[in-house]
């Protein structure tokens, strides 16, 4: 807390000896046709006449085994480009994934921000850009955007100007395209519930009647270690990995406002149905059904993921192919070489509503990384330039797929399908996206080739069960919507620290006693719209009824 406070008193002088690299644009216009300039006459044939230097934040996702993300064949492959089409040198800052957000907040506290960054907070940009600590975008893309095809061609109108604020005409991010838009899936142990003869549950109440029967037959399941048995994993992360519970208690009407006031927060904390679905959680905990310690544990430690690699888990949620990532370490791999040739995990759509759906709120092709740039950037075009590199459909895919015979091999009916990499060539990110930060997700510039060879982009994993994962995922999905209104003041700053707070509901209101989970749940979340998250409902609901007026939807 004391680094966080200390971090924000940086950021208040801050904004006193950084100058924007560009002022603001008055005009809401977004297409770079529209009064843009020629473009520059810095660059001849695409290329600066004197080699320019820019920083680029990468993540480090501390992988056993894999590689520095600031070194490797894959940076150089970047570097190399970068500097022959267009004679810019590009140096890469590591940041630990688990993290980012505190860590970009010292570095543009500091001033020490590479010259492009990344994050999934909004929050934290839109406080430094209030600070003069954010390089407004919308002039730079109209005096440029015209050479950047690549950019517009990937990421188009959707995804640039997604943030754009319409009243005053700024654009302090970029968002990253979502290639393929799927999100969280359950899955379970398919040969526990072959040992049980049970069927692959399809409702809530089917689950729950499976992981009684994994806590019930422990010792039949895990012998010596039966005591080791977690039937369901909940991790700190309580928002997220119990997102499809969560989501099936909620109004499948829900009106795009009130999903809109009650979502800064995106793991659905004071959403209606929230609750309910949290009692029911605090009831399988004390039933002995979820994982007890999972409170103790934050992001990027290893322990639940150890658990089970080893075997001890036998259902989850969480993202849409997590047991599949990671090669040869992946959770299936290990799962498989650890406890045998039938062991491993299948996704199962069993979360239904109130309609008897298994509805998913998904993002939309935005809604991934925020891309900017923080005042101290001295070469815009140069890191507008690396973002039009990185879009190009070829480097993409060379990113994603890497070399044939070396990170993939080209099946019969032309689908790509990931082999397991040793030393340099290991990918330290699914499908590499950390290098890709405009692209998440598969892309190899042919949608039927991307689509046909999905299900064997994860090395040491059957296809059949990712196409399988890939199939649920996409069922029933209701598409964010982007709601357009004037900046939201009572959010900034407050990202990290209702995080935090939201956080403390959840796992206290889980693991409190069930004959008090009322009062844990109500006086947790008291505390929580008391420090900052009513003002932010509040201004919400108004800015909203500024916009949209009596209407409940967004057209």
């Amino acid at each position: 807390m004391k680094k966080r406070i200390v971090a924000f008193v940086l950021a208040a002088t801050m904004g006193l000896s950084m100058v924007a690299c560009g002022s603001s644009s008055g005009s809401g216009s977004k297409s770079s046709s529209d009064g843009a300039s020629s473009g520059s006459s810095e660059l001849v044939d695409g290329k600066f006449t004197e080699t320019k230097h820019i920083t680029v934040e990468v993540y480090d996702r501390g992988n056993d085994g894999g590689t520095d993300p600031t070194d490797n064949m894959y940076t150089e492959y970047i570097k190399k480009g970068m500097l022959e089409d267009h004679n810019v040198e590009v140096e890469f800052v590591s940041v630990p994934r688990w993290t980012e957000t505190e860590e970009i907040n010292n570095l543009l506290a500091s001033g020490g921000a590479p010259d492009i960054c990344l994050t999934y907070s909004y929050p934290t940009i839109q406080t430094y850009a209030n600070m003069g600590g954010v390089t407004d975008l919308k002039p730079l893309m109209d005096q440029y955007g015209s050479e950047l095809t690549n950019l517009q061609d990937w990421l188009g109108d959707t995804n640039i100007y997604w943030d754009l604020d319409d009243e005053k005409g700024t654009l302090w991010a970029i968002e990253g395209k979502r290639a393929n838009n799927r999100r969280i899936n359950t899955f379970m142990r398919k040969d526990w519930l072959d040992k049980l003869g049970l069927e692959e549950p399809t409702t809530k109440e089917e689950f729950y009647n499976c992981i009684c029967a994994f806590r019930d037959n422990a010792k039949e399941l895990l012998g010596k270690d039966a005591d080791k048995m977690v039937p369901f994993s909940v991790s700190f992360d309580v928002g997220w990995r119990a997102a499809l519970l969560i989501e099936s208690e909620m109004d499948p009407k829900i009106t795009d406002k009130e999903f809109y006031i009650n979502g800064f927060d995106d793991r659905k904390l004071t959403q209606k149905g929230t609750k309910e679905a949290m009692k029911t959680l605090n009831k399988w905990y004390n039933e002995g059904l979820l994982w007890k310690d999972f409170a103790l544990y934050t992001a990027g430690d290893s322990t639940e993921d150890d658990m089970m690699k080893a075997g001890y888990v036998g259902a989850f949620q969480h993202n849409w192919d997590y047991p599949f990532r990671s090669g040869d370490d992946s959770i299936q791999a290990n799962l498989k070489r650890i406890v045998g040739d039938d062991a491993k995990y299948v996704a199962v759509d069993c979360f239904e509503n109130s309609e008897g759906k298994h509805l998913k709120y998904v993002d939309s092709t935005a809604g991934d990384r925020k891309i900017f740039f923080p005042s101290t950037n001295d070469e815009p075009l140069a890191s507008l330039l690396y973002l039009d590199w990185i879009s190009a459909p070829e480097h993409i895919k060379y990113l994603q797929i890497g070399d044939e015979g070396v990170t993939h091999k080209v099946l019969e009916d032309g689908a790509i399908e990931l082999i397991p990499a040793t030393g340099d060539p290991i990918m330290n990110s699914g499908n590499n996206i950390d290098y890709t930060i405009t692209c998440n997700g598969l892309s190899l510039g042919d949608e039927d080739l991307t689509l046909l060879s999905l299900a064997h982009s994860y090395p040491s994993c059957d296809p059949e069960d990712v196409q399988k994962a890939l199939d649920i995922a996409a069922t029933d999905n209701k598409i964010a919507k982007n709601v357009k209104v004037p900046e939201v003041l009572a959010e900034n700053g407050m990202g990290e620290a209702l995080g935090s707070k939201r956080d403390v509901v959840y796992d206290t209101a889980l693991a409190a006693k069930e004959s008090d989970f009322d009062k844990v749940w109500d006086n947790a979340l008291e505390d929580y719209l008391a420090s900052g998250g009513q003002a932010i409902m509040d201004e919400r609901t108004q800015k909203f009824e500024a916009v949209y007026g009596d209407s409940t939807s967004v057209e």
